[in-house]
């Protein structure tokens, strides 16, 4: 079979689509919330808890998942996570009630959560160092062109059929994705169409070992005596509340705290979510550049988590201005810093640990952003049904600077010769 030039750059822009088709999906029901509230006379804690019927199933499958993954296979396991979500996706349609809407959301949690863990075993596999932030940008912008396509069409969607309908779309593009996955997907040792260049180029660029030297269930266990894990964890569980917060909530409170209809959010929610993609490309670009002029990656990676976490802090103003637009241009700047630093936070896994442990550690830090945004979008709820969104703004401008200190005091370059041990 004839190779196909530039085969990882073909395989992580397939991650990409399966990163859109995955925030299509969990984005629809964010997206009609003011519609389902308003129907089913629902409060704020009762939207959070749907809210969080999906992060606790979504947290507990990055850490199993990622697990799962490292034993059998990326090909394998992210084909059935799309099979999964797309076929719950399509079934939420049926939903009437908060119990309801929450299973369905847990279920979809379970799926969806695999998409991550796979795509950073995918990168550490097939890209080599310096290329691994722009290919973490380019899958993880996917989040951001995928909500942004949720915004735009599913209004539409509910408004011409019927919200119910609107759940079908990402079913269907799930489908779809699976034949491009199978047909291109496989592990770099055995792919019939890459070329002898490209197996060489990263098989030299790579800085971490293909294996670690444990082995069972003491390997994953030492990963947790590590401080680059905790700083990955903490950083990650410290920053993912953050974009829960604006995915999950920005089309609630435009309607609620700016009176925008079901038309409006879908002429104006779409745009932070740009702000966001090009937020992704901007920490991976950015990063890129730095360890080409020879900057350690590990440094470069945390001057780029710094730097990312000062746009973050104008969600304050945003929750005090008068004007809506101005909320949106503040909002759309704080999100931009948030994906900037969250594509660091996903390429560390790739610089510091072998690949076959990658999806591992990206799933433990997936469990606790995870469980710290369960409590967050919890508290959220509370919040605003007792008080206002405004402390909600304030916590999510803040909270990364704790995120950006975890990752500058705990995350250490490892040494070449534990490289084989997991360090």
């Amino acid at each position: 079979m004839k190779p196909l030039k530039r085969l990882r750059w073909w395989i992580v822009w397939t991650l990409f689509f399966s990163t859109v088709i995955n925030y299509i999906s969990r984005q629809t029901f964010s997206v009609l919330a003011p519609v389902i509230t308003a129907e089913l006379h629902l409060s704020h804690t009762q939207l959070s808890t749907i809210f969080s019927a999906f992060q606790i199933a979504y947290a507990g499958t990055w850490l199993v998942g990622g697990v799962l993954l490292d034993i059998i296979g990326t090909r394998l396991g992210l084909a059935l996570a799309v099979i999964w979500w797309s076929v719950i996706s399509m079934l939420t349609g049926f939903a009437n009630s908060v119990l309801s809407f929450s299973v369905f959301r847990f279920l979809l949690g379970i799926g969806e959560g695999c998409n991550w863990p796979g795509a950073s075993k995918t990168v550490a596999e097939w890209f080599p160092a310096k290329e691994r932030g722009v290919a973490v940008a380019i899958f993880d912008s996917g989040s951001s062109v995928g909500g942004a396509i949720a915004a735009l069409t599913i209004p539409w969607i509910a408004i011409v059929f019927g919200w119910r309908y609107a759940f079908v779309l990402s079913g269907v593009l799930g489908f779809l994705w699976l034949i491009l996955w199978l047909a291109l997907y496989h592990p770099v040792s055995k792919h019939p169409r890459l070329s002898n260049e490209e197996r060489a180029l990263i098989e030299a660029g790579r800085d971490t070992a293909t294996t670690s030297s444990g082995r069972g269930a003491g390997r994953y266990l030492s990963l947790l005596k590590q401080s680059n894990v905790w700083g990955i964890v903490l950083g990650r569980s410290l920053t993912d509340p953050i974009w829960w917060f604006y995915v999950f909530w920005l089309p609630q409170y435009l309607s609620d705290a700016r009176g925008f209809s079901l038309k409006q959010i879908a002429a104006f929610a779409w745009i932070p979510f740009v702000a966001a993609d090009i937020g992704n490309f901007t920490g991976g670009l950015v990063s890129g550049w730095l360890i080409k002029r020879g900057m350690p990656v590990v440094r470069a990676r945390k001057w780029v988590c710094v730097v990312s976490s000062l746009p973050v802090l104008a969600g304050i103003p945003a929750a005090t201005t008068h004007s809506a637009y101005w909320a949106l241009a503040l909002i759309s700047f704080a999100v931009w810093g948030y994906a900037s630093w969250s594509t660091m936070g996903l390429t560390f896994p790739s610089d510091l640990f072998p690949q076959d442990v990658v999806a591992s550690v990206t799933g433990l830090s997936g469990l606790g952003a995870g469980l710290a945004g369960t409590a967050f979008t919890l508290a959220v709820g509370w919040l605003v049904d007792k008080f206002s969104y405004f402390p909600a703004f304030v916590a999510a401008a803040t909270i990364p600077l704790l995120a950006t200190a975890s990752v500058l005091i705990l995350i250490r370059a490892p040494q070449k010769q534990e490289l084989g041990a997991g360090s």
